[in-house]
């Protein structure tokens, strides 16, 4: 009698975003995702220095300092905590007006690049950018000069690059275009088609779909096979809000924890499930309700894990 074995496929990973706590160390923010159940941590990589924004400028991996002390320090952590790092993140604007903007954080962004695979890491996350200035077309040259070049390091360091899908269109300096040119399907698409690469993929966010009022278990369905890293993180709209300064105004709709926004959650892990995603699903905590003392941000860390477990076993 031949006996069959069946192979367990892994299961999804819940982990969150390490840029909620910023002022923790590495080993620390390992120990908070340990105490609290998760798998895995996305950590943050920005260079050293002062934050232009807000949850920019988090250093939990200072990627200017490789070497192999701190390598051998990383890799002992993760294996005596169990807590995977999921990717890399890093979150500027490759595409900003200012070229010797631009020739900084593309640097930065190779050695984020460079580094991940030294700690057993394949994928970084970031953004495209975007001149907010200029219109779709009026950027377009300047995506097709930058980004092959980075998409190729990648590949030779064998690491995946995940885009995010924030349009960055929350500030008067980000109007009317917002700093991020990969922010549609029609966008990602073509992004895809020009870099048919299988290192470039898609950090797939639900919570900035939402206020597109763009079909996010469709977007999933249809981009599957491009999401390498997933976000959780929810986003209430503000009818009111809305009423008062239209859709091209600002400050109509509020980042929240996983459960208490607008997106359709059910569906959501519905099409995650029936495209396979087996990757990773960090909470960002962008919730300004819970931004306080450390105790309120790791309360968030629990409950969107809480909400998240009825989805993902």
């Amino acid at each position: 009698m031949l006996l069959m074995v069946r192979t367990r496929k892994p299961a999804m990973q819940l982990g969150f975003v390490s840029a909620i706590l910023g002022e923790l160390s590495l080993e620390e923010v390992i120990s908070v995702a340990a105490e609290e159940g998760f798998g895995c941590v996305e950590v943050m990589c920005w260079p050293p220095g002062k934050a232009d924004r807000r949850y920019a400028g988090v250093t939990h991996l200072d990627v200017t300092q490789v070497n192999d002390q701190a390598v051998a320090r990383v890799r002992d952590l993760v294996k005596k905590t169990g807590v995977a790092i999921s990717g890399l993140g890093y979150y500027p604007n490759p595409l900003h007006p200012d070229p010797e903007h631009r020739r900084r954080v593309i640097e930065h962004l190779k050695k984020v690049i460079s580094a991940a695979p030294r700690f057993d890491v394949r994928i970084v996350n970031t953004f495209v950018g975007r001149d907010p200035k200029k219109s779709i077309p009026d950027n377009w040259p300047l995506f097709e000069e930058i980004w092959p070049g980075i998409v190729q390091h990648a590949e030779k360091e064998g690491v995946t690059v995940g885009i995010e899908n924030c349009p960055m269109l929350f500030t008067l300096d980000e109007w009317p275009g917002g700093a991020n040119l990969a922010t549609t399907p029609a966008l990602w698409g073509a992004m895809f088609e020009a870099i048919a690469s299988p290192h470039f993929g898609l950090n797939f966010d639900p919570s900035h779909l939402v206020w597109q009022y763009i079909d996010i278990p469709r977007c999933i369905r249809e981009f599957g096979k491009k999401i390498v890293h997933f976000h959780a993180k929810d986003t209430r709209i503000d009818a009111d809000m809305l009423y008062e300064v239209g859709s091209t105004g600002l400050g109509w709709h509020t980042p929240k924890i996983p459960g208490l926004g607008d997106v359709p959650w059910g569906p959501l892990f519905s099409a995650l499930t029936d495209i396979g995603y087996k990757g990773p699903v960090c909470i960002e905590v962008e919730d300004r309700a819970y931004e306080g003392e450390l105790a309120d941000r790791r309360r968030a860390l629990r409950q969107s894990r809480r909400f998240l477990e009825q989805f993902i076993a």
